[in-house]
């Protein structure tokens, strides 16, 4: 379900009422907790969370025209998704998400590789995802997608 933005306020002025206080919410803890040297800004249509050109000048190997992504949100038709990279790249954050996930929600995680799919807004522990995002700084996050583009 893409929504056709220029910056996040136009994407979230677009949603229902619920999903706007949803995605506010996770924008919110994304940015609070969010380190040094990311930036806020739309990519592929959803709020992107990215290593600008001015911290990593390469950008994005399978578009140099696009910075280095790092976490998205978006909603989607029956879901909202929060897309990290970290956790497809990492199989200890990977491994530590799922386990607070369980600890803080008691319906069953609904993750693919690096998509968590949100399906009851007044179950979104936006706690945890503001732990996620402070994870990696952007240079570790740099040095492990460079890491993994070397294989």
């Amino acid at each position: 379900m893409r929504i056709k933005a220029n910056n996040p306020e136009e994407y979230i002025a677009q949603l229902a009422d619920d999903r706007k206080e949803a995605i506010n919410g996770l924008r919110k803890v994304v940015l609070d907790n969010l380190p040094p040297n990311f930036e806020e800004c739309m990519n592929y249509g959803m709020l992107g969370y990215v290593v600008p050109h001015s911290v990593y000048p390469p950008g994005y190997h399978c578009n140099t025209e696009l910075p280095l992504p790092f976490m998205n949100l978006a909603n989607q038709k029956n879901f909202i998704g929060v897309y990290h990279l970290g956790i497809y790249a990492i199989p200890e954050l990977y491994d530590w998400f799922v386990e607070e996930y369980g600890k803080r929600v008691k319906t069953k995680l609904d993750m693919g590789k690096s998509c968590i799919r949100l399906k009851k807004m007044d179950q979104i522990p936006f706690d945890l995802f503001g732990e996620l995002a402070s994870k990696l700084t952007a240079q570790q996050w740099i040095d492990v997608y460079e890491a993994k583009l070397k294989r």
